[in-house]
């Protein structure tokens, strides 16, 4: 027979015990630790993530153009994620991504960030023929760069956002978007016809239109940009693009590092 002045001494030794995962009356279940959450950013994709066009490049970078003023390395100074991976190169494409990139990514990574496409598509040949050929070479250009967004574009994201959500189950997949580059009716006296800079911009936003309907199939979330752009662009008097540089042909048509700080970089917060 218990002695019912033990009582309240029991449920002391009782409550001390369940805290150290013991009962009187055995082994409490033990519960397994509670995995950390997923917080590490891995930042991804082409020269608009690696910030090709905003100076100060790490020299451990060699060609893919990484530096500390692009929205990447500006995001992970200000929000302190538990381990952040910069891998973005300048002239990156999907399959470049996918073969080059991928390897910091895991159950940890809770923010992945990527820019890709616009390689693919061949902007950079675009703005070449643009810029030294006949105003119809351009716009032929132009179609053929449209072309391959609708055709083959969206089968090669396809097959990068599989592997990127297969290796890190758990991130959060922002897609951002690329800027419109020139205003209309600007300040340019010189340089490109309104029609072919027209083109370009509507190019643009056809390259966007695609990104966005590939993550959103894919559950992952697209940032645009042209909007926050928007007074910004080549023509405007302020742009935060870089027209064309001689003396470093590579930067031409990239954001300066007002574009990654007031562009892109809002656009990775207000979503992430």
């Amino acid at each position: 027979m218990r002695d019912p002045r033990l009582a309240p001494h029991r449920a002391v030794l009782t409550s001390l015990l369940v805290a150290v995962g013991l009962t009187l009356g055995g082994a409490a279940p033990v519960q397994g630790a509670p995995r950390a959450a997923a917080s590490g950013y891995v930042a991804l994709g082409d020269s608009y993530s690696s910030g090709l066009g905003a100076g100060a490049y790490e020299g451990a970078s060699g060609s893919c153009k990484r530096t500390p003023r692009a929205y990447p390395a500006l995001w992970a100074a200000a929000n302190s994620p538990s381990s952040f991976h910069f891998t973005a190169c300048a002239n990156a494409r999907t399959g470049d991504v996918l073969d080059g990139q991928l390897a910091p990514l895991g159950r940890s990574t809770g923010l992945v960030s990527l820019t890709v496409g616009g390689n693919d598509a061949g902007f950079a040949d675009v703005m070449s023929t643009c810029v030294t050929r006949s105003e119809s070479a351009c716009l032929s250009r132009i179609a053929t760069a449209r072309a391959y967004v609708d055709s083959t574009l969206p089968g090669r994201l396809d097959e990068l956002y599989r592997a990127i959500a297969d290796r890190a189950p758990a991130a959060e997949v922002v897609v951002l978007g690329y800027p419109r580059f020139y205003k209309l009716d600007g300040r340019c006296v010189a340089g490109l016809s309104e029609r072919e800079r027209s083109g370009i911009n509507s190019a643009a936003d056809h390259l966007n239109r695609a990104l966005a309907k590939r993550a959103a199939d894919h559950g992952f979330t697209f940032a645009g940009v042209a909007g926050r752009f928007a007074g910004h662009e080549i023509c405007s008097g302020d742009s935060w693009l870089h027209s064309v540089k001689l003396l470093n042909v590579s930067e031409s048509y990239h954001p300066k590092a007002s574009g990654q700080s007031r562009g892109y970089l809002p656009a990775l917060d207000a979503v992430a």
